[in-house]
């Protein structure tokens, strides 16, 4: 489906109170987004969220309720994390317009993601690891404290400018010799892609002692801007198979 306003979910993570759930919900609708997607809330569904969406309880309703954030991503391709500081993921930092620009684009092509964070505490690391690039909102530093649906209601606006701007989506620039597009990877094929990698890496013998969490980071970092596709996930895959069967072979012929 390539709707880009249907391909548009607002994901938020380990959310505590209800109330922002349903505030959340009221501040998709005005900009009319409807695709809702709940990682762990603390209480939902809760008659706070359904009063404060004021007239949104159709998206509460319709709003999808996962265990862990990568059921929450599953089929996205582009994910955008929101972050009220710097983190240690160095990732790169957009501004709200960059960021719903850059997300208006890749829904084009399908599912995308912009996901929110505890009130108290934002993303954790390894959350953000999972993103392809962080968007944080230019509060005045004296008070930076901005409500969860708040900050929904700033990036949701931003959204709504993207959308308006891009009018009718353009048709994607076709594939190799001059064939259909293929696909961008998905969230869960670039996870399985970074599993097969690590144990590529471990089968190969590459670390000798330097520490395999620091090179998977960078190497996520790599891929993640490179935006592949599936065709090239299914490459880079084959190459990494025949890498771990040359390296049981060498290990047979030294045994």
């Amino acid at each position: 489906m390539n709707d880009p306003v249907a391909n548009l979910r607002i994901v938020l993570v380990g959310t505590q109170h209800p109330g922002n759930i349903g505030s959340a919900a009221r501040a998709m609708k005005t900009m009319g987004l409807s695709r809702l997607h709940l990682v762990a809330p603390e209480r939902f569904p809760d008659p706070e969220a359904v009063a404060l969406a004021a007239g949104a309880d159709d998206l509460l309703l319709a709003a999808s309720v996962h265990a862990g954030l990568v059921d929450a991503l599953a089929g996205c391709h582009r994910v955008v994390g929101t972050s009220a500081r710097r983190r240690s993921v160095p990732l790169p930092e957009l501004s709200p317009r960059e960021a719903a620009a850059e997300l208006v684009r890749a829904a084009a092509a399908g599912p995308v993601a912009l996901v929110f964070g505890r009130e108290r505490t934002g993303l954790e690391n390894a959350e953000l690891q999972r993103c392809h690039a962080t968007v944080t909102i230019p509060a005045d530093p004296a008070f930076s404290s901005l409500n969860l649906a708040a900050a929904v209601q700033v990036l949701a606006y931003e959204l709504r400018l993207a959308l308006l701007e891009a009018g009718a989506v353009a048709a994607p620039a076709p594939g190799p010799e001059g064939g259909p597009p293929e696909p961008p990877a998905t969230a869960e094929e670039l996870e399985r892609y970074f599993e097969h990698l690590a144990q590529a890496l471990d089968d190969i013998d590459f670390h000798k002692g330097r520490s395999p969490d620091m090179v998977m980071a960078r190497l996520r970092r790599l891929y993640l801007r490179a935006g592949l596709d599936r065709r090239e996930v299914r490459i880079l895959r084959g190459i990494l198979s025949d890498a771990q069967r040359l390296a049981r072979l060498a290990r047979g012929r030294d045994a």
